[in-house]
């Protein structure tokens, strides 16, 4: 697609998006979702010169420490519970990949050198230093200033949410995708379930890479409306490929993976808000 076709289409950020808010038990609960984000910089003049009227890609680019974006970005999918005092969990995709690491990762394929000489990094300049080409990434969702967060042994009641309930809000939707230029697969999605009784939010980072290892880091966020507060646990499962005895068919399922995979990390929350009591 040549520059001025770009340059001549509409900025993302004005493309029509899906939308829908929710409210139950005095909760609302609303998403947005729209287009991937372009290739090129819609307005570079603008970008250049007002900064602060920049263009998604260049907000993109420039805000986050990495030296290219992966191939597929949602910049306005964005998930918002909002709690009946006005505090807030959200989950955005550019806070996702600020939890992408700068560091040289410790995974390496046959021509991964090859692979990241490959890839542009025109809207970064000279930022070419290592970074995780896997895009992983632990985020956990954005919480509002006036959220309280401490370690708890509660846990999330998993029995409740087996129990059949009329699904009163869902939808799921992706934050960004990389095929890893053909050696595997890293995604970060979001899903969110709201019953008459609870509401679920599962936020998963899946890695594969092809013959050497798969990953998956969980964010689980379960609120029972009788309770007062809000659980959030996090899960780190990783292992080589060798050590899963599975069919090569469920390498491409997390759902499938994740029940034979070690857990390396765990990690259990409390959130309040003011208040509560």
């Amino acid at each position: 697609m040549s520059l001025e076709k770009v340059q001549g289409e509409v900025e993302v950020f004005r493309l029509p998006a899906d939308a829908e808010e929710f409210e139950w038990n005095n909760w609302k609960f609303k998403y947005t979702k729209s287009h991937i984000l372009h290739s090129l910089c819609t307005s570079p003049e603008k970008c250049k010169n007002q900064p602060v009227d920049q263009c998604l890609l260049c907000l993109y680019s420039n805000g986050l420490e990495l030296p290219h974006l992966p191939e597929m970005v949602f910049p306005r999918n964005v998930l918002t519970v909002i709690h009946p005092s006005g505090g807030k969990i959200e989950f955005n995709t550019f806070d996702a990949l600020k939890k992408v690491c700068n560091g040289k990762p410790h995974i390496q394929v046959s021509y991964s050198e090859e692979w990241k000489g490959s890839r542009p990094a025109e809207h970064l300049g000279e930022k070419l230093k290592p970074f995780d080409w896997t895009f992983s990434t632990d985020y956990c969702g954005t919480l509002s200033a006036n959220a309280h967060i401490e370690p708890t042994e509660e846990i999330i009641d998993m029995e409740m949410l087996k129990q059949k309930e009329k699904i009163l809000f869902y939808h799921e939707m992706m934050l960004y995708e990389d095929e890893l230029h053909d050696n595997g697969i890293s995604s970060c999605t979001i899903k969110i379930r709201v019953m008459p009784s609870s509401f679920f939010i599962l936020l998963r980072f899946f890695l594969r890479v092809d013959g050497v290892m798969v990953r998956v880091n969980d964010t689980r966020v379960f609120h029972d409306f009788t309770k007062n507060f809000i659980i959030r646990e996090y899960t780190n499962k990783e292992c080589g490929v060798k050590e899963l005895k599975l069919p090569l068919t469920l390498f491409g399922d997390p759902n499938s993976l994740s029940p034979h995979m070690p857990l390396r990390t765990s990690i259990v929350e409390k959130i309040t808000f003011p208040g509560e009591t």
